[in-house]
């Protein structure tokens, strides 16, 4: 791969909706030590996806066990009435989807007003047009590689398309190209060699439980990106 297209840091996002609930500050300092970059922060509200995870308060409290970026992907509907309460919890990142709100631009406006990068998440069946009018304001784009609600589905291949649309569309501009399903060691470099600079993974890092074996997950993650992207593992 040249350097222009490897020119974004790698980035592994462990996604905390995979983790055990039952002891989250334990796990979000867990995934830190193991060596993530960014915590994914996945809010689901029933409505806008079939699943209900978790809101601002979780985030709030967990803050204080971590100092790595919060990656939050809002799965919500209406999306812009909460961003306050989101950037009051502590994310870094404020992404929101293409479908979550009647004014998207006006959206991303607003997570930039509130002193926090601004990201817009693509569902499989969103195209990539979604965001050509609204480059200016982002500074993350989600390429979702499974239907958002759940997870531990299997990637769907034709992420790697959007991936490599969304590379060319962004060529130049410091935005971070991240995707989120099914992502795991068999797939990052893939994704890596498209143009994916930030990978989430969430079954594929919590695997085992232990802080050792987050740490051994994380390191294949990264491993597989590092050597598609011509870089020293």
């Amino acid at each position: 791969m040249s350097q222009h297209f490897a020119s974004r840091p790698l980035v592994i996002a462990p996604s905390i909706l995979a983790s055990d609930f039952a002891k989250l500050g334990e796990e979000v300092r867990n995934v830190d030590q193991a060596g993530a970059d960014w915590i994914h922060l996945d809010v689901m509200d029933g409505h806008f996806v079939p699943n209900i995870s978790y809101g601002p308060d979780v985030i709030k409290a967990i803050r204080p066990h971590t100092k790595k970026i919060f990656d939050a992907h809002l799965m919500i509907a209406p999306c812009d009435p909460y961003l306050e309460a989101f950037a009051k919890a502590g994310c870094d990142h404020i992404t929101v989807h293409a479908e979550a709100g009647p004014h998207l631009h006006r959206s991303l406006q607003a997570i930039r007003a509130l002193g926090k990068k601004a990201g817009v998440s693509l569902n499989p069946a969103t195209p990539v047009s979604a965001i050509e009018y609204v480059i200016d304001l982002i500074d993350l784009v989600l390429v979702m590689s499974v239907n958002p609600g759940f997870g531990g589905q299997a990637f769907i291949r034709s992420a790697l398309g959007k991936v490599r649309d969304i590379r060319a569309m962004t060529a130049g501009r410091p935005i971070d190209i991240e995707v989120d399903g099914g992502v795991g060691p068999d797939v990052a470099g893939e994704l890596a060699a498209a143009g994916a600079n930030a990978l989430v993974a969430g079954s594929a890092v919590f695997k085992g439980g232990t802080l050792e074996a987050y740490k051994t997950n994380i390191s294949a993650i990264r491993n597989a990106a590092a050597l598609a992207r011509g870089e020293a593992v």
